[in-house]
């Protein structure tokens, strides 16, 4: 049983929950996302917060996971989330060509990704911010990004994550 769904989940000043026909929508000025809700959970908005409550035996294992789901789309809609990818390499670099984002990673051509609707990229240097209202439309499209070229082992370079840590290798020892 999940002990964080038990809790009712509050509403900040300015945030409008709606419940109808099984989709759940967030809403706080022009930021709005919706999520369908499987009927096996049951959604109540009362006093200012959102309740869930499981309906039968499967439930439980969708309860936790609704009622994070909850939490990140009132956070999203309030603070919004954001990414920061680091590119390391001698020639590696990043630009932004109309809705498109442009990485020079070393291959013989540039890697081109669509931007999503609702995220907006900046790149500054050999900095790239990925930031949107939706959790998960922001991490799935840094890690589109960051699968162009994963950092490697014995030198660093490729894109990474701001403040992740990439295990050294060794390399060859001259005899």
């Amino acid at each position: 049983m999940s002990r964080l769904a038990k809790q009712p989940i509050k509403l900040p000043a300015g945030v409008e929950a709606i419940f109808t026909d099984g989709v759940l929508t967030v809403k706080k000025g022009n930021a709005v996302l919706s999520r369908e809700i499987k009927p096996i959970v049951s959604v109540k908005i009362e006093d200012g917060s959102i309740v869930l409550t499981p309906e039968n035996g499967e439930a439980p294992a969708l309860w936790g996971t609704y009622a994070a789901h909850c939490r990140n789309m009132i956070a999203g809609v309030t603070e919004g989330f954001k990414k920061i990818l680091e590119i390391e390499g001698v020639g590696y670099r990043a630009e932004l060509k109309g809705n498109k984002l442009a990485l020079m990673m070393g291959f013989s051509h540039p890697v081109e990704l669509a931007i999503p609707e609702g995220l907006t990229v900046l790149v500054e240097k050999n900095v790239v911010t990925i930031s949107g209202t939706d959790k998960e439309s922001v991490g799935q499209f840094a890690a589109n990004v960051r699968k162009v070229k994963k950092p490697e082992p014995y030198k660093g370079k490729g894109i990474r994550y701001r403040g992740e840590y990439i295990i050294r290798k060794q390399g060859k020892k001259a005899v």
